[in-house]
């Protein structure tokens, strides 16, 4: 007779079940914290912002009366600042990660440019911001403008847009570069009709998300002095500015509660700013991908 199998687990393997039960309980219980932290933080700020959102608070220029003050002028900085800044880090950002993904072989100054890439992605923001004041301020005398700030940020969101790039190339199957490469196109026409287009959806998501990190800084802009009361709306890359973060700073910087109003209703408005960024960069990913679709 053959003898009956021992299904009892070992002592070894209960230790183990029970350390990653506990492991499970202690991961879900950071994660419900992080999220009744950040509910109790937009309680407050719609309980406190949500009566002073109106028409008239988004088309209004800064006051020193709290009741009359809007958000015009930083809205439209923030505006010209996220463009002329996408406008300079995203093909240099784009161009670099293809190089370094594409045309560089493996070696130690591919990994040296790797390391300090990811250096560079966490460096404090404000240590761009002075970088920003010494070179693009005062040495290439750009003064507070708008071209200066976003050069600032180029620097910051650049290392997030690299990695994201270069992340979505290598996401690309190694086997349509090797077609292509069968049917006699050159390495750069792999890379514009083949790797670029099936990667799309990804570096535009890493787009969306460094211009999502650069709209709420706050540090580089007071940096290069970006001013706080701006009454007219910025019409070049050459005119001072101030942005949402920065209006929302020196209204939550002041005792009285009407401003402490204003500021939570600045926020709300680059809650919205940013959700429908998301939103764009979210449609453009699924149209990519749905044009990816054979």
């Amino acid at each position: 007779m053959s003898r009956p199998i021992d299904l009892t687990p070992s002592p070894a393997l209960v230790v183990r079940r029970r350390r990653d039960r506990l492991f499970h309980a202690f991961a879900f219980a950071g994660a419900l914290l992080c999220l009744v932290v950040l509910a109790l933080l937009l309680f407050d700020i719609v309980s406190t912002g949500a009566a002073r959102l109106s028409w008239e608070f988004i088309n209004s220029f800064p006051s020193r009366f709290a009741d009359r003050a809007g958000v015009r002028a930083a809205l439209w900085g923030s505006a010209w600042l996220m463009i002329v800044t996408m406008a300079i880090a995203g093909p240099i950002g784009v161009a670099a990660a293809i190089y370094l993904e594409e045309f560089t072989r493996r070696g130690r100054l591919a990994a040296i440019l790797e390391i300090n890439i990811s250096n560079l992605a966490g460096v404090p923001s404000i240590i761009y911001g002075i970088l920003g004041l010494a070179f693009f301020v005062r040495w290439l005398a750009l003064g507070r403008s708008i071209l200066a700030g976003a050069l600032t940020m180029a620097l910051l969101v650049l290392p997030v847009v690299i990695i994201a790039t270069r992340e979505a190339l290598r996401a690309v199957p190694g086997s349509l570069r090797a077609a292509s490469f069968a049917l006699g196109a050159s390495p750069l026409q792999t890379v514009l009709r083949v790797v670029l287009p099936s990667a799309m959806p990804g570096i535009v998501t890493g787009l969306i998300l460094a211009l999502s990190r650069a709209i709420g800084e706050t540090a580089p802009l007071i940096m290069i002095g970006a001013l706080t009361y701006v009454a007219f709306v910025p019409q070049g890359p050459m005119d001072s500015f101030t942005a949402l973060p920065i209006q929302i700073f020196d209204w939550a910087s002041r005792p009285q509660a009407a401003f402490q109003q204003n500021a939570a209703a600045g926020i709300l408005v680059l809650l919205a700013l940013l959700l429908v960024m998301n939103s764009i960069g979210i449609l453009i990913r699924q149209r990519a991908s749905r044009k990816l679709q054979p």
